[in-house]
C-alpha cells in the first residue's frame, strides 16, 4: 500500500480521536452545569452533590490532559509524516486554527 494512504488512514482516527475528545469535554462540562443547575431549582445547598461535582471536575482534568496529549501526538505525527516523504496535506485542514489556515492552503495547492 502506498505511504500516503496509510499516512490518511492514521490521520483519520487521529481527528477521529481529537474530535471524540473534544465531545467528551463537551459533554461533561454541559453535565456540571445541569447538576449545578439542578442544585439551584432544588434549593440545595451546595454541599449536597459536592463529592459528585469534585469528581467530574478531576474528569475534566483527566479529559484536558488527554487533550494535550493528542495534540502533542498529532504534532509527533505530523513530523513523522515528513521524515517518511509524505508531504502533501491529506485532511483536516478545515479544522486549523486561523493562523495556520493559510499555510494548509499553500501546502494543499502544492499536491
Amino acid at each position: 500500500m502506498e505511504k500516503v494512504f496509510v499516512v490518511q488512514k492514521v490521520a483519520r482516527k487521529l481527528f477521529a480521536t481529537e474530535a471524540a475528545l473534544d465531545a467528551a469535554m463537551t459533554e461533561a462540562a454541559e453535565l456540571m452545569a445541569e447538576m449545578l443547575k439542578a442544585r439551584k431549582d432544588l434549593h440545595l445547598s451546595a454541599v449536597v452533590g459536592d463529592n459528585a461535582s469534585a469528581k467530574l471536575v478531576e474528569a475534566l482534568a483527566a479529559l484536558g490532559e488527554a487533550r494535550t496529549a493528542i495534540v502533542g501526538a498529532h504534532n509527533e505525527l505530523n513530523d513523522v509524516k515528513l521524515r517518511i516523504g509524505v508531504r502533501t496535506k491529506m485532511t483536516g485542514w478545515e479544522d486549523k486554527p486561523p493562523q495556520f489556515a493559510q499555510e494548509s492552503e499553500d501546502l494543499r495547492q502544492v499536491s
